[in-house]
């Protein structure tokens, strides 16, 4: 069972998807998506977390520029158009403010509450979807059991509001599927956040994804990774099953 729905937010109103495997409560678990949108990639990755028994929605956090899809993915091997798009892609992503963040989410996660069953759940983040999962972790640390963040970017920089700053915030139960091979977070960017954690007592497990490119987990990409996303669905499910039942 699968249908587009509207997300009613302070700001306005989120397009989404929401998946689950029957019309029972279940645990819900929030998808955030990567920076190219909601699309049948991202529709198919939800069904297939749902049908492990998860309400699963998956909501467009870029809304504020339009429904998606909000940027049309171009020829990404056409540098120019890469260039544009990826440009376009940071100034809409540089509006997510940990505040907007949320209230954004807040909304996100009283939609959950409505059609999953009661309690925490776990939020599932690709790409700058990691690093937005965590900002809601740590906005709701009482609602949020789970984070898992797969080839997230940007997780420690220079910046006074840098996410692994809030890291005492966070509550929930991590993992983190890094990409080898990703200039947005490098070996120096993990070992840091890695320190972090250890020092905040957090709960969480960090790998490297060997000869995984960024988004390795996206069917429609070109550096989709087979093995390195069947992976990341193996771990996903053990958290799900470990921090919701």
């Amino acid at each position: 069972m699968s249908e587009p729905v509207e997300v009613t937010t302070p700001d306005g109103v989120a397009d989404a998807y929401l998946a689950r495997p029957d019309d029972q409560p279940r645990p819900g678990v929030l998808f955030i998506m990567d920076a190219f949108g909601l699309r049948p990639a991202i529709a198919e990755m939800a069904d297939r977390i749902a049908a492990d028994g998860y309400v699963v929605l998956a909501p467009n956090v870029l809304y504020r520029a339009g429904r998606a899809p909000v940027l049309p993915v171009p020829d990404m091997a056409d540098p120019e158009q890469r260039t544009s798009f990826l440009e376009a892609v940071r100034s809409l992503m540089g509006q997510l403010t940990p505040e907007r963040l949320a209230a954004d989410s807040a909304a996100y996660l009283d939609y959950l509450g409505e059609v999953a069953s009661p309690g925490p759940v776990a939020i599932a983040g690709y790409c700058m979807g990691g690093r937005v999962g965590w900002r809601i972790a740590a906005a709701h640390p009482d609602r949020v059991a789970a984070l898992a963040a797969f080839h997230p970017g940007g997780l420690v920089t220079d910046a006074p509001d840098s996410p692994h700053r809030s890291a005492a915030d966070v509550k929930a139960e991590l993992y983190f599927g890094f990409a080898d091979q990703d200039p947005s977070m490098s070996a120096d960017q993990i070992a840091a956040l890695e320190r972090t954690l250890e020092k905040s007592g957090a709960r969480y497990r960090s790998e490297v994804y060997d000869g995984a490119r960024h988004g390795y987990t996206m069917a429609d990409q070109a550096v989709y990774d087979e093995a390195a996303a069947e992976r990341h669905f193996r771990e996903l499910r053990a958290l799900l099953e470990r921090t919701l039942g």
